[in-house]
């Protein structure tokens, strides 16, 4: 799949020389939901350019930490920078102008509106670049198949299609990515695999929360373990799925025996 000519990384903006950093930085985040203490103390580096998979149980707090991100819900403490620019205190239209965007568990598409206006409403300029138009079409060739057809009348796996469209419609610095595989059929799983790694190839920035082991491990980058609201391990993903003391203990299962 060839980038649009406009930029090698379409999506991350890096070069695909540059090494990387940590284009996203949690400090000590903590979050409360009503009186619901979610997240103690979270600290975290996002790497420029990899696909860090962020991992745990259910109820771990994954979730609640790309949304904390995001500004839908607010931290109560710590700090959240992208690049070194602090997010904690901006509203959630502000965090995304600065380069981010969120392709929720639910998908976050609007099911009335066709495929079209969905990606026209996720476009700044109200209108989709035609170039990179084309290159999304080339990821996912079902969208310009159903154009102008209500969204909710996709399938599963297209209507995962569509939100990660939207989110990459535009040019983003970062993607936080919730269970892209929910749901989905296997072969789903295996086109949505072709598209990450093809999105790796143009060097995207992505926190992604996943479940499902095969794509975990056929594109993370960075794997950072989450048990009842703190980061407990951080590394490879290569050297976590080699691990199988480390995956019993941090997942409560063999990343063998899930693949």
């Amino acid at each position: 799949m060839n980038i649009p000519a406009a930029t090698q990384s379409p999506l991350s903006g890096a070069s695909p020389a540059a090494s990387p950093h940590a284009l996203l930085r949690l400090e000590a985040v903590q979050t409360h939901i009503g009186r619901y203490h979610i997240l103690h103390g979270v600290d975290l580096e996002v790497p420029e350019g990899q696909v860090t998979m962020l991992l745990g149980r259910n109820g771990a707090g994954k979730t609640t930490t790309l949304r904390t991100v995001l500004g839908l819900w607010r931290a109560s403490a710590g700090r959240i920078s992208l690049d070194g620019m602090e997010l904690t205190r901006l509203s959630t239209p502000d965090i995304a102008r600065r380069g981010i965007a969120y392709v929720p568990e639910d998908m976050g598409i609007f099911s009335t509106l066709s495929v079209r206006e969905n990606l026209v409403l996720a476009a700044r300029s109200g209108a989709p670049d035609p170039e990179r138009l084309r290159w999304v079409f080339g990821l996912f060739p079902p969208l310009e198949r159903f154009w102008n057809l209500h969204a909710g009348l996709l399938s599963g796996g297209q209507k995962q299609m569509l939100a990660i469209a939207r989110a990459i419609i535009e040019p983003r610095r970062l993607l936080l990515i919730d269970e892209p595989s929910k749901g989905l059929s296997p072969a789903m799983v295996h086109q949505l695999i072709d598209v990450f790694t093809q999105l790796k190839a143009a060097r995207t920035t992505i926190l992604m929360v996943e479940q499902n082991v095969m794509l975990a491990r056929a594109i993370g980058d960075r794997a950072a373990v989450m048990v009842d609201g703190r980061i407990v391990h951080s590394g490879t993903m290569t050297a976590l799925a080699a691990d199988t003391a480390a995956q019993e203990r941090l997942l409560g299962f063999s990343l063998e025996a899930h693949a």
